[in-house]
């Protein structure tokens, strides 16, 4: 018995999900406590058990069955995003959710997991290949449309997520150095233009340089280097588009002090109560930044605070060590599994967390612009929160199954 649960029980992945969901409520009901907001907490609670049994569930059903029905759930997912852009409710000047009684969901969560279902079943195909422009194209359509119907929301934090999965999963599947500079440096040039003159011409340059070392032919390389180029200097033209809101976020930034009182105030605050926690806190429930309510809604997108000022740097260290090992496990499962369906999978999920870590923890500390991307099993929210248990369950599935071919 013993060794039946060393070989197929992901202990490891279980534990970390499961200390990492405690540790988030335990956040939330801090966060909400003060201003008797009970009802998030006890919705988070019906949520992690909800996320539990479908944890177990996507464990323990069989894999071969998932890669055949992945295609499927792909295309109901997006017929479901086109359906929500008509019907669906606004939040936070976001079309993306579905109002249940008094539970919402969000559907661009689960079509994170499915679209790298559908990725990953695709290429997993032994007559598909990355080698193959038509089979190429195919792949980066399958992230493509889910992301089109996201930011038409508009939910920008959602649609990085999704660039961030596809990156690393490119990758995995065998693309070469030269496509991913080709994806890179646009990323790259585009920065630089927001940074001025001078970081642009330098962008340029490494870029070309970049794209020179790494090219497989001198046209294909141009070609690269003309869409680079294209970008950086459309940059302002599409900044100066972006709705009011959003410019205030890049500038902020860009330069923090850029609005202390309008859309610099969440994350001056945030880092305020992140350093006033010293090295082992202020204490549970006495975090003055979390507890008089100095940060909006900090129980969701800037939950990386609360433990941060009531545990200190102890208690963030071990959030950040946990988010480590999962990712790191992962990885782990996702080389050691002989099922090609099942590695591209695995990567896909370590993929999306760590898009979501760095980029909430970032924020968190003033050294990511802001864009709505909650912390994986800490932030308040059921469809973020059951999305991610289910990553988790397939993550537990693949290990079960690292040896079947």
């Amino acid at each position: 018995m013993n060794t039946f649960f060393k070989e197929y029980l992901d202990y490891k992945s279980l534990a970390i999900c499961l200390t990492l969901v405690v540790i988030g409520l335990v956040a939330i009901y801090s966060a909400t406590f003060d201003i008797n907001n009970a009802a998030n907490f006890h919705r988070q609670v019906i949520w992690s058990l909800i996320g539990f049994v479908a944890m177990v569930l996507a464990a323990v059903f069989p894999l071969k069955s998932i890669q055949r029905l992945a295609i499927p759930m792909y295309v109901l997912i997006l017929s479901i995003l086109f359906v929500v852009l008509v019907v669906g409710k606004t939040i936070s000047g976001s079309k993306s959710w579905f109002g249940v009684g008094g539970f919402g969901i969000q559907p661009s969560e689960f079509a994170k997991i499915l679209t790298v279902l559908a990725f990953a079943a695709f290429f997993s195909r032994t007559t598909v290949s990355l080698s193959n422009m038509k089979h190429l194209i195919g792949g980066i359509l399958i992230f493509a449309v889910p992301m089109g119907f996201v930011l038409a929301q508009p939910d920008l934090g959602t649609t990085i997520v999704f660039f961030g999965a596809m990156v690393p999963l490119l990758y995995w599947a065998g693309a070469s150095r030269f496509m991913f500079a080709a994806i890179l440096t646009p990323i790259l040039v585009a920065f630089g233009a927001l940074l001025g003159t001078t970081p642009f011409l330098i962008a340029v340059a490494a870029s070309a340089f970049l794209l020179y070392i790494t090219r497989e032919n001198y046209f294909a390389a141009a070609v690269a280097f003309g869409i680079t180029l294209a970008v950086g200097l459309s940059v302002q033209i599409i900044f100066e588009r972006l709705p009011t809101y959003q410019r205030n976020r890049i500038a902020t930034f860009l330069d923090p002090g850029h609005d202390p009182l309008g859309a610099g105030y969440n994350v001056l605050q945030s880092k305020v109560a992140i350093g006033s926690g010293g090295f082992l806190g202020k204490g549970y429930m006495r975090g003055t930044q979390t507890q008089l309510n100095f940060i909006p809604e900090q129980w969701t997108d800037f939950i990386f605070c609360v433990p941060g000022e009531e545990f200190g740097f102890l208690g963030a260290s071990v959030v950040l060590g946990l988010f480590g090992a999962l990712l790191f496990h992962g990885i782990n499962v996702a080389g050691h599994s002989k099922n090609k369906f099942g590695s591209m999978t695995a990567i896909g999920i370590v993929a999306i967390f760590a898009t979501h870590i760095f980029i909430n923890i970032g924020m968190s500390m003033g050294l990511m612009p802001v864009i709505g991307i909650p912390l994986p099993f800490l932030s308040y929210g059921g469809s973020a929160l059951l999305a991610n248990m289910i990553m988790v369950g397939l993550l537990m599935n693949i290990y079960a199954n690292r040896k079947a071919y």
